[in-house]
């Protein structure tokens, strides 16, 4: 992209989703997308995904949100081509894609899926795990005994573009997470060649003490500000009031 053409924005800070996405992703991409259900779910990217039309998409998730709603959006639209994933319920509309031949699907333990992404973070090609040994997630993989137990091979995840979701982050990308809204997040960020994360609030450099940073800021190239996410809640179980 030309320096004419790159939108306008100070540093990695830039003043919205699309103006972030601009120029970035395109069709038959493989995106990363953190989260755990709706926990810690990049909405406002998500949302700016999906108004980019950008088709043909490969997605590496632990899960593709609920109906109308996270990366349920894409699947409406159709912008989502194959879903690497861990859970798959929650989704109408992914079961019937999935049933009706519309979508593909690369299953994963929820365990082996975070160690890809992990893999692919940290540049390790592939690794061995006993988990899916004797089950259909072997089918077609390498095995191989490691002290008289068998293993599968699994290789890493590299995403073109990953899109996150953090509580904070100063200036240089710097990313607190809040509590179990981390999840995938780290990994997710870690296995993209570029990274965007959308933040609830942006403080200048110096203001997060070093320890309690959760991701430096050398794997986020752009940050979004979202102060307000509505952040749903998949399932909620309330306490039956007492007679």
């Amino acid at each position: 992209m030309s320096s004419q053409a790159r939108p306008a924005q100070s540093g990695k800070v830039y003043p919205d989703a699309a103006t972030a996405l601009q120029g970035l992703v395109a069709d038959g991409q493989t995106l990363a997308v953190g989260g755990f259900g709706l926990c810690g779910i990049p909405e406002a990217l998500i949302a700016a995904l999906r108004d980019s039309g950008a088709k043909g998409l490969t997605v590496i998730s632990n899960n593709a949100g609920v109906d109308g709603f996270g990366l349920g959006q894409l699947l409406s639209t159709r912008q989502i081509r194959k879903m690497i994933s861990s859970y798959v319920g929650e989704n109408k509309e992914f079961e019937r894609q999935f049933l009706g031949g519309e979508l593909e699907l690369e299953f994963n333990p929820q365990g082996t899926l975070a160690e890809r992404l992990r893999a692919g973070g940290a540049g390790i090609p592939a690794f061995f795990t006993a988990t899916g040994y004797g089950t259909v997630v072997a089918d077609g993989k390498e095995t191989r005994e490691f002290n008289g137990r068998m293993y599968v091979m699994e290789t890493a995840l590299v995403a073109d573009v990953s899109l996150v979701k953090a509580w904070k982050a100063d200036r240089a990308g710097n990313l607190v997470f809040r509590k179990t809204a981390r999840n995938f997040n780290p990994a997710c960020a870690m296995a993209g060649k570029v990274c965007v994360a959308e933040v609830e609030e942006i403080v200048d450099v110096g203001a997060i003490d070093p320890d309690q940073v959760h991701l430096p800021g050398i794997y986020v190239d752009r940050i979004v500000p979202n102060a307000h996410p509505e952040k749903r809640i998949e399932q909620r179980t309330i306490r039956q009031e007492a007679n």
